[in-house]
C-alpha cells in the first residue's frame, strides 16, 4: 500500500509510480492526516485513482491510534461520498465502528450508522466496501458486530483486516467477552487465548472465522481479499 496525501502537488505522479512500483491500495486516515474527504482538493487525485482502479482504504468514525489535525469532522463516512461519485472504489476501514458523527439533518448519530446508510445506497454497491479490522477490540460495541455478522447482504462487500500492530496487544482484545455476549463458543477460549500468545495474526484470524451471531457467520470471502486487490470482480 501507499500512503499519499491527495492536497500535495505532485500526488497523481507519485500516485502513477506507486501502482507501477506494485502498489495495490492507498491507505488515509482523514482525521490525523488533515484530509477533508469531501474537499475538491482530492478531485484530481480521486480521478487519477478512478482511472488506475486502485482503492482507498480510508479509516472512518473517531481516531484514536495516531493524533494529528485533530478533525473529527474528516472521519465522517458521509464526506467519502465525493470519492464514490468520482468512481473510486473506497474501503471504509473498521466499518467506521468507533465514535459519532453528524448526520445530514445534523443528529449526532453513531457513525456506524453513516456507514450503514452508505451501504444501503445501491449506486454505489460495486465501489463501496468495509473492513472488518479492529472491530473486536475491547472499545467497540458487541451490537456492531452482531449486525455485521447478520447483514448477510453486505458481506460481499466486506474484507478481512487485523489492524495489526493492535492485535498483538494482549489486553485490547477479549475471547471471554465475546463468550459471555453469546458470540463465541466457551470452549473456544483457551485455544485463542493459546494463539494470541503464540501468533497474534493468526489469533485474529482464527476469532473472526469463530464469532457467530443467531447461527451467522463472517462469509468465507471475506478473508478471501486477493480478487478485490488485484482488481478482479469478487
Amino acid at each position: 500500500m501507499a500512503s499519499i496525501h491527495p492536497y500535495r502537488q505532485d500526488c497523481v505522479t507519485v500516485l502513477e509510480k506507486a501502482v507501477a512500483n506494485g502498489a495495490r491500495a492507498v491507505k488515509w486516515l482523514p482525521p490525523a492526516m488533515g484530509i477533508d474527504p469531501a474537499s475538491p482538493q482530492c478531485d484530481r487525485f480521486y480521478k487519477a485513482a478512478a482511472q488506475l482502479n486502485i482503492p482507498i482504504i480510508t479509516h472512518g468514525g473517531e481516531e484514536n491510534a495516531l493524533h494529528g489535525a485533530d478533525q473529527p469532522l474528516f472521519g465522517n463516512p458521509l464526506r467519502l461520498r465525493r470519492a464514490l461519485d468520482a468512481g473510486v472504489r473506497v474501503v471504509i476501514a473498521h466499518c467506521a465502528t468507533l465514535g459519532t458523527d453528524v448526520d445530514e439533518d445534523g443528529r449526532e448519530v453513531r457513525s456506524f450508522d453513516l456507514f450503514a446508510k452508505l451501504m444501503a445506497d445501491k449506486q454505489w454497491q460495486d465501489r463501496l466496501f468495509g473492513d472488518i479490522s479492529a472491530i473486536t477490540l475491547r472499545n467497540r460495541d458487541m451490537e456492531v458486530i452482531k449486525t455485521l455478522l447478520t447483514e448477510t447482504s453486505w458481506h460481499g462487500r466486506l474484507l478481512y483486516g487485523s489492524d495489526y500492530p493492535l492485535t498483538g496487544i494482549l489486553p485490547l482484545i477479549s475471547p471471554e467477552a465475546f463468550a459471555k455476549a453469546g458470540l463465541l463458543a466457551a470452549d473456544a477460549i483457551e485455544p485463542l487465548l493459546a494463539l494470541q500468545e503464540y501468533h497474534p495474526f493468526r489469533f485474529d484470524f482464527v476469532l473472526k472465522r469463530s464469532l457467530a451471531w443467531q447461527g451467522k457467520r463472517f462469509a468465507d470471502g471475506i478473508f478471501a481479499t486477493r480478487p478485490f486487490f488485484t482488481g478482479q470482480q469478487r
